[in-house]
């Protein structure tokens, strides 16, 4: 039997997650209403930073450009105890991703606003309905039944969608409503987030600095459009109450040496860190993302950046199984895929606490600074800014340091058949693609192979050396030489490469199409 259908895809909730699956799924023609229960945008600047794998995905949904414009680069992380002794420096490395740097720092209420901003250009695929409190969804095998109360009003409202995606922060409602448990824990020590407008510039205060001690360890971070933050626990005797206004927050960043003369302060807020995780992120056509799914403290700089990963590679998926080009068990790898990033990126945040917070041993901390293990067939980067990698989820072959499967191709600048010269992704498309390594990758095929990457809509891309001559339309030019030697490393002819970018599969280990 017909049923009428309000839009494809529910978004419940519309911060940076929430507009990140909008605009992908959209971006498939999947027709999305997204619920946002605040009818501005979050005034307080909570994330602080992104990087190169956010940025790309940011390049695949047509909005880099834009968003560049409103974040800067990064210069560097340290750690820095208060006098004057420093534990740890990140210098960051050229972008292998096609980002002009690899971290940025962001304000996230500007950030925020351009990215609704991207969505509003995408007409009528999405619809945003502001001030509508989702007050009860429900499900059945065909569909999603979200009914929401105006928060203005009190009207009520029902629509009828095919999924739906919960993108509403940690204390999500949705997620309660479904009845999934998040677990984990709540750390007891209340920090205070100072967010100023900057006044001059003082020395070296584009450094990421965690000055780290453990009775008041200290966020000192530079924001976008010209504002500063700090983050600064408060003393077991201290309260909030002990700091309602800007004047008792000022005597907090006179002991750290900051005047009137650098900055006037902004606003002030106060939160605790979580280590949380739901123990499922699907209760059938309706998934979890962002804060919703995952809480993990700043130290790592991933938290809203996990969040927009995660409706990024739900969406791209989602809106295929929508169009019909891909099946419904695809979705099973949502979280598969996902998961076990987020907890690597929690786990990470929470050792870079145990930094900063001094709580670490003093072999732990040579081990932070000790050479990387010889013999590795992949460069050895820290972890916080090393390329991604899948630990599981639609993949072929093995995973580990001498395999290419489950990374991120790079994004060297490339040439066409007929003289363009841009990035790669821009001539790779929004599709599978087999890469060959100056060889056509279809001719490594079987029959039974090729048809099942037909079905995909996959592309076959002959990489060829600059100083080669190009044979055929679908060729591409290797002009910084970075595709040959990256897919050579790895002993690897050809390769897979998903729409998002990571190797499915290589001629190593065989390059049928993924179970």
């Amino acid at each position: 039997m017909p049923q009428n259908f309000d839009a494809d895809v529910a978004v419940i909730g519309y911060g940076p997650t929430g507009v990140v699956g909008a605009l992908t799924l959209a971006q498939q023609g999947a027709r999305v209403i997204a619920f946002e229960r605040d009818r501005e945008i979050y005034p307080r600047a909570r994330a602080v930073t992104v990087n190169d794998w956010t940025m790309r995905i940011f390049q695949s949904l047509g909005i880099g450009e834009r968003i560049e414009k409103v974040i800067d680069p990064q210069r560097a992380l340290r750690w820095v105890t208060y006098d004057g002794h420093e534990v740890m420096r990140i210098e960051h490395p050229p972008s292998a991703l096609g980002a002009r740097a690899r971290f940025y720092n962001i304000y996230q209420p500007v950030m925020e606003s351009e990215l609704r901003s991207c969505a509003q250009d995408q007409g009528d695929l999405i619809s945003v309905r502001y001030g509508a409190e989702v007050t009860e969804i429900e499900q059945d095998d065909s569909g999603v039944t979200v009914t929401t109360t105006d928060t203005a009003t009190g009207q009520v409202h029902r629509y009828r969608t095919r999924y739906a995606i919960a993108a509403d922060g940690g204390s999500s409602r949705t997620r309660q409503r479904l009845g999934i448990q998040l677990l984990g824990d709540t750390n007891e020590v209340t920090w205070v987030v100072i967010d100023c407008r900057v006044k001059r510039w003082w020395p070296d205060r584009d450094f990421l600095t965690f000055w780290t001690d453990k009775e008041r360890p200290v966020v000192d971070i530079a924001l976008s459009a010209g504002n500063h933050r700090w983050e600064i626990p408060l003393k077991p005797d201290e309260t909030e109450a002990d700091f309602p206004t800007g004047t008792e927050v000022w005597r907090l960043l006179e002991a750290l040496g900051v005047s009137e003369d650098d900055v006037e302060i902004h606003q002030h807020a106060f939160y605790r860190h979580h280590v949380r995780m739901a123990h499922t992120w699907r209760s059938g056509r309706v998934f979890l993302a962002g804060d919703a799914a995952h809480l993990m403290p700043p130290w790592a700089g991933a938290g809203m950046q996990t969040g927009m990963r995660d409706a990024h590679n739900l969406g791209w998926k989602l809106g295929r199984v929508l169009a019909g080009r891909l099946p419904e068990s695809w979705l099973d790898t949502y979280e598969a895929e996902r998961r076990p990033n987020a907890a690597f990126y929690t786990g990470l945040a929470v050792q870079l606490g145990r930094v900063i917070e001094q709580k670490i041993s003093d072999e732990e901390a040579a081990a932070l600074s000790a050479p990387p293990p010889e013999g590795l067939v992949t460069p050895f980067e820290p972890p916080l800014i090393a390329p991604p990698v899948l630990e599981g989820g639609w993949l072929r072959g093995p995973l580990g340091d001498a395999s290419i499967v489950g990374r991120m191709v790079p994004q060297p600048v490339v040439g066409d058949t007929v003289g363009r010269m841009v990035r790669l992704d821009e001539l790779l498309g929004d599709t599978f693609v087999l890469l060959g390594d100056d060889v056509d990758p279809s001719t490594l095929l079987t029959g039974e192979e090729r048809r099942q990457w037909d079905a995909l809509g996959a592309r076959y891309c002959a990489v060829r050396p600059q100083n080669a001559y190009t044979h055929g339309p679908d060729e591409l030019v290797d002009l910084d030489g970075v595709l040959g030697p990256w897919l050579r490393r790895y002993g690897v002819r050809a390769v897979a490469v998903r729409p998002d970018r990571f190797v499915a599969a290589a001629d190593t280990s065989g390059l049928a199409v993924p179970a």
